[in-house]
């Protein structure tokens, strides 16, 4: 470390130095970037590229109608994606994500409906399935050792079975007008409690960054100059106003006879994506169970040699993988209002892991963060969204897919080909 930086940790940055720590943070920054440390840039810059292509050939794309509609689109996958961080740092794979938030979606749906259970019981019911599910299949990965592509691929067709027998031949269960859970992805919060919600976020956001600059100032350790903080914090109270400000747009959209007509404001699936990414970015940042998440992803005979029990924090992942696969189900019920036979199958897993890994979460574990899954999941939704006005025809399902797949190719090489940067 050169004097200045020492200088810098030391003690208050003064207006001559201040170009001097940005200077260093920059080079720093560009070190690290050659070195291989992307993270999630690239994915934040394909989400600015493809959203400006769409935005040029599309004169509605940045309508705040279609805001919403890729919200709600992406809100599923980003929750799935989350959970699926934590087993692909490990370097694990769960196939039955998808059919495990379909079967715990369904199970919630025939509670309410054919046995006339609360709502928020079978909310209940339907999450603890979801942590069962997890359990036996971490437990069987861990203790007994079988690879997690069987036991998953096992239960991705097994869950796909037990969900059609649940709905039976109807094809699918519609839930109640009146039921919370529809209300989740088709009702809006108030237009002076989002504005609320944002000033929230933006202040801890920057009290959060301030304190940990500080805490490393205290310990002689580099931090990033408070100009490089100012300059993210402005940037995020930027996309939140531009955000909550075209949410409150009335998009004039007739739900159901239950519901108004007006609509304003951001969905409430949005605040549900805020708390959990608050939640799990916390517990892997910052906490010792974090830690130990990265470290045996990283290296799994270090890890047990330090004193980790590698067999809980295996299990556990799969537990909180499948305890948000079943969140992601009931949002997906709530998107669509209902329960269909097939819930979960399909494309639904696929589309979840290529958001974890074009958010920059690597498929041989060790290197991933929550921000991941939100930014792939954005990707996913606006190459989805854009892709269904740009091509029309019989045939506009299968580009769509085409192009989505190139993506996560392109993605999982892109991780692979800055993996062996980072070994060299």
């Amino acid at each position: 470390m050169t004097a200045a930086a020492d200088h810098l940790v030391k003690q208050e940055d003064p207006p001559s130095e201040g170009l001097t720590a940005l200077g260093e943070y920059v080079k720093d920054y560009l070190g690290r970037v050659r070195g291989g440390e992307l993270g999630s840039l690239p994915a934040l810059a394909g989400l600015i590229v493809i959203t400006a292509v769409f935005a040029l050939v599309h004169q509605g794309f940045l309508s705040a109608y279609n805001f919403e509609a890729l919200v709600i689109q992406a809100a599923p996958i980003i929750v799935m994606a989350m959970g699926l961080v934590f087993v692909l740092l490990l370097g694990e794979i769960d196939l039955s994500a998808g059919t495990t938030g379909g079967l715990c979606s369904a199970i919630t749906a025939v509670l309410i409906l054919r046995h006339g259970l609360a709502w928020w019981l079978a909310l209940v019911v339907g999450l603890a399935v979801g942590v069962l599910i997890g359990f036996g299949m971490g437990w069987l990965r861990a203790r007994v050792g079988i690879p997690s592509f069987v036991i998953t691929l096992a239960t991705f067709l097994a869950f796909q079975g037990i969900t059609l027998i649940l709905i039976g031949g109807q094809g699918s269960v519609i839930l109640p007008d009146n039921s919370p859970l529809i209300k989740l992805e088709n009702s809006f919060v108030p237009i002076w409690l989002g504005w609320t919600l944002l000033v929230l976020v933006v202040a801890g956001y920057a009290a959060i960054k301030i304190n940990d600059a500080a805490g490393r100032r205290r310990s002689g350790l580099s931090r990033p100059p408070y100009t490089v903080i100012a300059a993210k914090v402005v940037v995020l109270a930027l996309l939140g106003t531009a955000f909550t400000y075209e949410m409150g747009v009335n998009r004039n959209l007739t739900v159901n006879a239950f519901f108004s007509n007006k609509a304003q404001g951001m969905p409430w699936v949005v605040v549900l994506l805020v708390i959990m990414f608050a939640v799990w970015n916390f517990v892997l940042s910052r906490t010792r169970y974090g830690r130990h998440v990265y470290a045996v992803g990283g290296n799994e005979e270090a890890s047990r040699r330090a004193g980790v029990v590698v067999s809980r924090i295996r299990i556990s992942v799969f537990v909180i993988c499948s305890g948000m696969a079943a969140i992601s189900g009931l949002v997906a019920a709530s998107l669509l209002q209902s329960v269909q036979s097939n819930a979960g199958a399909g494309n639904t897993l696929l589309l979840a892991v290529g958001a974890a890994v074009i958010g920059g979460t690597s498929l041989f574990g060790g290197h991933g963060r929550i921000i991941d899954a939100v930014l792939g999941g954005l990707v996913v939704a606006v190459i989805i969204n854009g892709m269904s006005d740009l091509i029309q025809g019989a045939n506009s399902a299968g580009y769509e897919w085409v192009v989505t797949g190139a993506v996560l190719l392109l993605a999982a090489g892109f991780d692979a080909v800055v993996r062996r940067a980072r070994s060299r």
